[in-house]
């Protein structure tokens, strides 16, 4: 994981650091945070459990905007673990991000766009449910590349205010990857799960599935006061093949408060319902469901920008 980030953050930085000197035309910027809390308890009276949280985050966005050509490139990275008590490490943040769009001004004038969009998502590790609680019964849920979506398409984007853009792709593929034989055989996320065929031999689940759909995106990022900066991203997704009125719905949302140069808080939350996705309650029911995470931390920051 490590390894995979470091290339990541070096490949992306040099590209970055070339193409500002090659042409004045890219804008680039890019901020890393580590957000740290702890709790400690010793013979308190009131009660409470130790804990230990922290959480990494990277981005990166790279523009290029010249006459009628636009080309813009999204990098967002995040991982957390947090500890409570006795139990072991829990991831608590896990995200690979990563959108790269070119599109061509309809006239010169104009804020419409002709465009083509590839998007990648993941995560960097394992992810487990605790039924009830403890280490000991944690069950596999997720892993790197298990999931990982991956679509491509052609669309048009109108862009009203450069902190502003709604993208719409009519013709849309997307693939669902899942790296994981034993989530691909239980058919997670909506692959094809493993089966006995007549003879008695064990058919392995389907470790991918395509769909083609329609695709949807709305981004918001502007500072609304000096040291608040809100983004927010939503993206929307329909299946022509299969449920096309069950839309997957994915929104991420972020609060950025600089306190000063070095140090910063954020508030982020995100909305997903992603009709693959059966998530089990506790009543022993299971189905799709929508999900929420939120998170609030304060911590060391470095940005840079030329923006």
């Amino acid at each position: 994981m490590r390894k995979i980030t470091l290339i990541i953050l070096i490949v992306f930085g040099t590209i970055g650091l070339k193409a500002q000197e090659a042409d004045t035309s890219w804008k680039i910027s890019s901020d890393i945070s580590l957000l740290m809390s702890q709790a400690s308890f010793t013979n308190w009276s009131a009660g409470g459990e130790n804990s230990l949280t922290f959480n990494g985050y990277f981005n990166f966005y790279a523009g290029y905007i010249k006459g009628r050509v636009k080309w813009e490139t999204f990098l967002n990275l995040a991982y957390g673990q947090t500890k409570t008590g006795d139990f072991e490490f829990r991831k608590n943040e896990d995200k690979i991000d990563f959108s790269t769009s070119y599109g061509v001004r309809t006239s010169e004038t104009s804020k419409w766009y002709y465009g083509a969009l590839f998007n990648f998502k993941s995560q960097f590790g394992p992810g487990y449910d605790y039924p009830d609680g403890s280490d000991s019964t944690k069950i596999k849920i997720s892993n790197f590349l298990a999931p990982a979506y991956t679509s491509i398409g052609l669309g048009m984007e109108y862009r009203p205010y450069d902190f502003m853009s709604f993208y719409l792709s009519p013709i849309t593929a997307r693939w669902i990857i899942v790296n994981d034989q034993d989530l691909a055989d239980a058919g997670s996320f909506g692959v094809e799960p493993a089966y006995v065929d007549k003879n008695g031999y064990l058919v392995h689940g389907e470790t991918h599935k395509y769909e083609f759909g329609a695709y949807f995106r709305f981004l918001f990022s502007k500072q609304l006061t000096k040291g608040i900066t809100f983004t927010t991203k939503l993206e929307l997704f329909s299946d022509y093949i299969v449920n096309p009125q069950n839309i997957d719905v994915n929104w991420d949302n972020m609060f950025d408060f600089t306190i000063n140069s070095w140090l910063a808080a954020n508030l982020g939350w995100q909305v997903v319902y992603d009709d693959d996705t059966p998530i089990l309650l506790s009543d022993g029911t299971t189905g799709p469901r929508t999900q929420f995470r939120q998170v609030l931390g304060v911590g060391l920051t470095y940005k840079f920008s030329n923006r």
